[in-house]
């Protein structure tokens, strides 16, 4: 992949936070799920909201704006058909139909390069409406 400097696609810095705080929540299981915000101004990725391991899958719909993009990561835990317990990781890139062109932009040229920096994601959703996000899609995922 060509990396082209000075331009939209050349995407964005992360934040050493960001990749600690995801550590936090693969390692350590001190967060359910992390929602990450591209701040323009400082030309990177960095970490909006995170949510605690008592909150619920809703709370974490709740902390995605309904009309501009974000990243999160969601660590959804199941049990198997075998009676496991099971932990998945599940990289999410929203993007609502209605947030802004730029903003769409913006997280899609971004994407891969961020998502790079987290290591040990099973699955990626891209979601432009909340039904994409849907618990269920998560089920039927890590299953």
């Amino acid at each position: 992949m060509a990396f082209r400097g000075g331009n939209a696609s050349s995407g964005m810095g992360v934040a050493e936070h960001c990749k600690n705080t995801y550590m936090e929540l693969q390692r350590k299981k001190v967060h359910r799920y992390v929602v990450f915000k591209i701040d323009e101004k400082k030309k990177e990725v960095v970490v909006e909201k995170t949510g605690g391991p008592a909150e619920s899958y809703d709370d974490f719909l709740e902390s995605l704006p309904e009309n501009d993009c974000r990243y999160a990561v969601y660590d959804y835990d199941f049990v198997t058909a075998e009676n496991c317990q099971k932990s998945k990781i599940f990289f999410i890139a929203w993007s609502p139909s209605v947030s802004r062109i730029r903003s769409k932009m913006l997280y899609a040229t971004s994407k891969d390069r961020f998502r790079r920096e987290l290591q040990g994601i099973h699955y990626e959703i891209q979601a432009t409406d909340p039904t994409e996000v849907d618990l269920e899609v998560l089920q039927d995922r890590a299953n």
